[in-house]
């Protein structure tokens, strides 16, 4: 049996003076790059900037819109409308979808960020606006999702090309939704622990729940890696190996699906 699996990472997070991340690390152990498109992190500049690093290093592009939330880092829940996730994720997704298009690429996925992310997994209206959004583009670009969620099971029955993805670097509930960055011990750091999470992730769509119990996690195409996470080029380099030397292709998303 061949697995394949993409690696996907949040970066051009930087904005103005200050620096996030370590991108020009990271982007060599990854196949698919979420970007920052302003929301949360990232500017004008760094968007461009992040795009022609991606394309130098053969990595696939996605958007990462996330809520108004610049402060907060797009952490922080906010109630807004289904018109409004609709409009937020177009003005996004379209900023970055023209800086690919300047660098001659096509824009591989669109994956929501942080709070509008673990919200959307749960909220059919939150997930509805950022799924009739994507819809609204030519070319519909491949929807990341967290796997098994409801935005999950939206996206395909609106027909969108989906991909369901695992976190390699954060904590599980046991019911498969992400622990909240506010409770101790929701951000792994240690490798190994990590490593041996992603295989099972890459060759049974399982891992670990917080009180030690396995979470079915369904099929998973992507796994994601935290670029702001103090041990990302670390953990990025190890997993990569991992999978290569368990016999699993890191691959990009459009690649397979």
């Amino acid at each position: 049996m061949v697995f394949q699996i993409d690696i996907n990472g949040d970066i051009g997070e930087s904005f103005g003076a200050y620096s996030i991340g370590c991108d020009t690390e990271i982007i060599k152990h990854i196949s698919s790059a979420n970007v920052a498109c302003g929301f949360h992190g990232g500017d004008p500049t760094v968007m461009h900037e992040t795009v022609r690093l991606a394309k130098a290093n053969n990595v696939a592009v996605g958007a990462h819109p996330s809520f108004p939330d610049l402060l907060g880092f797009g952490r922080r829940n906010m109630i807004i409308t289904r018109a409004e996730a609709q409009n937020y994720t177009t003005y996004q997704v379209g900023a970055l979808r023209a800086f690919c298009e300047s660098e001659g690429i096509e824009l591989q996925h669109v994956k929501p960020h942080g709070a509008l992310y673990n919200m959307a997994a749960e909220d059919p209206d939150l997930a509805g606006g950022i799924i009739e959004s994507i819809k609204g583009f030519r070319k519909d670009p491949i929807v990341l999702v967290l796997a098994n969620s409801k935005m999950q099971k939206l996206a395909e029955e609106a027909g969108l090309r989906v991909a369901r993805e695992a976190f390699a670097d954060r904590a599980y509930n046991p019911n498969g939704t992400l622990v909240s960055r506010r409770t101790p011990g929701a951000v792994l750091t240690d490798v190994k622990q990590i490593s041996d999470r992603v295989i099972k992730m890459a060759k049974e769509s399982k891992s670990f729940s917080v009180d030690g119990k396995t979470v079915e996690l369904g099929k998973v195409e992507s796994i994601c890696i935290h670029g702001d996470n103090p041990e990302a080029v670390r953990i990025a380099s190890v997993i990569r190996t991992t999978l290569m030397n368990e016999g699993v292709q890191v691959r990009a998303m459009r690649e397979f699906l």
